[in-house]
């Protein structure tokens, strides 16, 4: 019988509203391996953070960490502290605010520290995204898209980082544009882009999921990618080399079901490398802010939700299934790693085989795969197989 690949649904969270609540939160999320899919997961089976946390050494040992402490509680209280003091707010699950497509999404992030004008959560998102080192064709290109999007009403979403980014939000300060940061929603980086992150803080809007005052590493940045995917109905790629960050976001906007688009470029320049392979593999070609509202216009609903991945490092992968019955015990889940690791080997196996293997379902080896993968314990090779590294 064919396996259903249909992703489950997410149990709701309610979102907190007392500061002992918000405690709670916190401590969970920042709580050593522990990411959204654990956090959501045990939120579910526990009711409540402090019963989480309580719950969380035993978890801990059962996935073969001894030892395990949750986040102490003044780490947390300081994380709220700094959060007042840089004029930061809480959006979590549940909140009015907290964008619906990326709740949708099973790796969203249980809550968002935003700075800035968070109503622009709730009107059209659009990502623009792009090279560093963008040429000045590009720079226009990202600019005139921007100052059209932003023209018929659509918010640019873009990561802060050099070149295309930062003519994205510099020309869409006027109608609306979100920042999300790879570090603290505090930190800046780049860190000539200070004064076009305080505008953004002014005019749009800073996100990040990540604890506040926290300088971005390597890893942050394809956890961040995912919430700029998340976040919007489409995925514009400016320039973007064959392998670049604008990728990891276009991969993850098209394994969400969301539009990805590109500007085609010159076949010999390497900045337009990944967004000719982009096209040829099906994103839809762009040449102005025209051709975006075409075909992010006729889009009335989110598409359906395939599994995302889930940032590196947390004990559980798999998703939080609506449906108990059919959700893997918490325990069970937390072998999962171990598992996949203990069937692979130097010789490429098929995902598809290894999740028989696992008897795992597309949804819960999914995340764990990118996880490894991240961690350089597993390598993919084409046509579906990964071995162990």
């Amino acid at each position: 019988m064919a396996e259903d690949h249909t992703p489950p649904s997410l149990t709701p969270l309610t979102p907190p509203h007392r500061e002992e609540e918000k405690l709670g939160w916190v401590r969970l999320l920042r709580s050593r391996r522990v990411g959204p899919s654990t956090f959501r997961r045990l939120m579910a089976e526990h009711h409540s953070a402090d019963a989480a946390l309580a719950a969380l050494p035993e978890v801990a040992r059962m996935a073969g960490i001894d030892d395990y402490t949750p986040c102490p509680e003044p780490v947390a209280l300081a994380e709220l502290r700094a959060a007042r003091i840089a004029g930061a707010r809480m959006v979590a699950m549940g909140d009015p605010l907290y964008p619906a497509l990326l709740a949708d999404t099973p790796d969203a992030p249980p809550f968002l520290w935003a700075i800035g004008n968070a109503d622009l959560l709730g009107r059209p998102l659009v990502a623009l995204v792009g090279a560093r080192n963008a040429s000045s064709l590009g720079l226009r290109t990202a600019k005139g898209l921007a100052e059209g999007l932003g023209a018929a009403g659509w918010v640019v979403v873009s990561g802060l980082a050099r070149g295309i980014d930062t003519a994205a939000h510099e020309a869409a300060l006027g109608t609306g544009t979100i920042a999300v940061l790879a570090g603290g929603v505090d930190v800046v980086y780049p860190p000539e882009n200070a004064v076009l992150a305080q505008e953004i803080g002014y005019q749009g809007l800073r996100l990040s999921e990540q604890p506040m005052g926290l300088q971005p590493q390597a890893r942050h940045f394809p956890a961040r990618n995912r919430i700029v995917a998340g976040l919007c109905r489409g995925v514009v790629v400016v320039e973007a080399a064959a392998k670049s960050g604008s990728l990891i976001t276009a991969r993850d906007a098209a394994d969400l079901g969301r539009e990805v688009l590109a500007v085609p470029g010159h076949p010999i320049d390497a900045r337009a490398g990944g967004c000719n392979m982009l096209i040829r593999d099906g994103a839809t070609l762009v040449r102005d802010a025209a051709d975006v509202i075409e075909a992010l216009g006729a889009i009335s609903a989110p598409a359906p939700q395939r599994a995302a991945p889930a940032p590196r490092g947390e004990i559980i992968a798999p998703v939080i299934p609506a449906t108990r019955p059919a959700a893997r015990p918490l325990r069970e889940a937390a072998a999962l790693h171990g598992l996949i690791l203990d069937r692979l080997g130097p010789s490429p196996l098929a995902v598809d085989q290894l999740r028989r293997d696992v008897d795992a379902s597309e949804a819960e080896v999914a995340p764990v795969l990118l996880d490894l993968e991240l961690d350089g314990r597993i390598r993919r090779h084409a046509g579906g197989l990964v071995s162990r590294v």
